[in-house]
C-alpha cells in the first residue's frame, strides 16, 4: 500500500509503527473494529464527516460520505446520507471491489431507511432496500437488525428518524428480527424473526421472565467464510411509553450464531453470562470460535475469550493479559490487537489510550500507538466518545482519535510488527 507523504505523520508518544493522520483537513469517523474502511484494492479510505461534534444529531440532518486517495492525499466528498449516527456512521461497507461502496440513508418524506451503492470513481449510485450493518465477505448479501429502532437500547449504531415514528418491539415480535438485502436484486427479506430465535435457539431459551418487555436486535457480523454469522439481542423491562438508551439500565444480551440462511440458531453466549460483565463479540479467523471481552468468573476482571459458535468451550484465552476495547485476533492466531477504553484499567489515566498488540503465545504485549480519545462532549451523551475502533485494512490497521480540538482518522503500518 503506497501512502502519500502529504498526510502528516502522527509521532505524539512515540509510535512504535509509522502513523498517518488521513483525515487532517477536517472531523472522520472510520465504522468499526470488524470492518475494514480501506478499499480492497487497498487504494482507498471511506470516511464519514459529521457536522457537528459536539452534540447528537437530528432526524433529517446530513453527513458527508468522504473518499480518500492514500497514493494522492486527495479527499472528495462523494455523497450525502441522512442514515448515520456518532459511533458507527453511516456503517460505510466496501463490497466485491473498489467500484462498490454501500452506506446507510434515510428518506427524509418517508422517514424510510435505505442502503446506497455507490461507485465512488464514476459516482454512479443506486438504492437498495433495507439498511446495512455488514455485508457479506463476497458482497452478495447485506445483513442488519431494524436500523430505526437501535436507538432504544443504545444511541450511536444506527438511523435517527423522528422520535414518535420509532417502532416499539413489546412481546417476541414475528415482524421484526434479522433482515438481509441481495445487492443484485436490491431486494431486502426478513431471515429470522425475535419470535422464531426464541423458539428455535438452542440450548432452548426460556421465555418466560421475557414475556412482559421489549426484545430487539443489535450487532450482526458474517465470519470470514460467509458461512454463519453473529446476531446479538437485547431485552429490557419498561414501563416507560416511549423508552430510549437503555444501555445502563438493566439489559439482558443474547450472542446467537446460525446459518446466513436464518438455520441452526445458537446461543454462544446468554444472559447468565453477560451479566457479569463483558462486550465486543468477533469472529476468530477460523469462523468457528468467537473472542470476547467477559468476566468469565465473575470477579469483575475483564478476560480475552474465547467461546465456540454453539456456545460450548468458553474459556480464556489468557489469564495474564486482561481483557479491553475491541479485539480482533489477527489471521495468523497468534496475536490478538485491541484499543481500551479511556476508563478501562488499562487505558493511561488522562484521557489517552493504547492500542494493544497482544502476543498469545508469550502472554505479553506493547503499546503499538497511544493516542488521546477523550471528547469532552461525550460527558453529555455517550454517544459522542470517541472509541478508537482499530481495523485492519491488509497490513494497515485504521483507527479514531481526538487529536487538537477534533475527530480524526489515522492509519498505522503494521508491517514490522508482523514480521516479528
Amino acid at each position: 500500500m503506497l501512502i502519500s507523504d502529504k498526510f502528516p505523520r502522527y509521532t505524539e508518544y512515540n509510535p512504535k509503527v509509522p502513523v498517518w493522520c488521513i483525515t487532517p483537513n477536517g472531523s472522520g469517523l472510520h465504522r468499526f473494529f470488524d470492518t475494514s474502511p480501506v478499499s480492497p484494492s487497498g487504494r482507498y479510505v471511506s470516511v464519514l464527516r459529521m457536522p457537528d461534534s459536539d452534540r447528537t444529531n437530528r432526524a433529517g440532518e446530513a453527513a458527508e460520505v468522504i473518499l480518500i486517495d492514500l497514493h494522492t492525499a486527495e479527499e472528495n466528498v462523494i455523497a450525502q446520507t441522512f442514515g448515520w449516527e456518532y459511533q458507527l456512521g453511516a456503517n460505510i461497507n466496501w463490497g466485491a471491489d473498489d467500484h462498490s461502496l454501500f452506506f446507510n440513508d434515510v428518506d427524509t418524506e418517508t422517514w424510510e431507511p435505505n442502503i446506497v451503492c455507490i461507485d465512488p470513481i464514476s459516482g454512479k449510485k443506486r438504492r437498495l432496500e433495507g439498511s446495512i450493518y455488514r455485508i457479506s465477505p463476497d458482497g452478495s448479501q447485506i445483513i442488519c437488525a431494524n436500523s430505526t429502532a437501535m436507538r432504544r437500547t443504545q444511541d450511536g449504531y444506527g438511523v435517527v428518524i423522528p422520535d414518535e415514528q420509532v417502532p416499539c418491539n413489546f412481546g417476541f415480535r414475528a415482524d421484526d428480527g434479522l433482515f438481509m438485502t441481495d445487492t443484485r436484486t436490491g431486494k431486502r427479506k426478513l431471515v429470522v424473526s425475535i419470535r422464531e430465535i426464541f423458539e428455535r435457539a438452542r440450548p432452548q431459551i426460556d421465555k418466560t421472565p421475557y414475556e412482559h418487555g421489549e426484545c430487539y436486535g443489535f450487532h450482526c457480523k458474517y465470519n470470514p467464510q460467509g458461512s454463519r454469522l453473529i446476531f446479538t439481542m437485547r431485552w429490557f423491562h419498561t414501563e416507560e411509553p416511549q423508552p430510549w438508551n437503555k444501555i445502563r439500565q438493566g439489559l439482558e444480551y443474547w450472542v446467537l450464531t446460525m446459518k446466513p440462511d436464518g438455520s441452526d440458531i445458537h446461543v454462544a453466549v446468554g444472559p447468565e453470562q453477560w451479566r457479569k460483565g463483558g462486550h465486543h463479540i468477533n469472529w476468530f479467523p477460523d469462523g468457528e470460535n468467537l473472542s470476547m471481552n467477559l468476566n468469565i468468573h465473575g470477579d469483575k476482571q475483564l478476560k480475552l475469550v474465547r467461546v465456540r459458535y454453539d456456545g460450548t468451550n468458553l474459556c480464556a484465552i489468557s489469564d495474564i493479559v486482561p481483557g479491553s476495547g475491541h479485539p480482533t485476533v489477527h489471521v495468523d492466531g497468534r496475536y490478538i490487537l485491541t484499543d481500551t477504553y479511556a476508563g478501562e484499567p488499562t487505558a493511561f489515566g488522562d484521557g489517552t489510550i493504547p492500542l494493544r498488540w497482544i502476543d498469545l503465545q508469550t502472554h505479553t504485549e506493547q503499546t503499538l500507538v497511544r493516542v488521546n480519545v477523550a471528547h469532552p462532549a461525550s460527558k453529555l451523551n455517550g454517544s459522542l466518545r470517541v472509541d478508537a475502533h482499530p481495523a485492519w485494512g491488509h497490513r494497515h490497521i485504521v483507527f479514531n482519535g481526538y487529536v487538537n480540538g477534533n475527530r480524526r482518522v489515522f492509519l498505522a503500518d503494521l508491517g514490522e510488527v508482523l514480521r516479528g
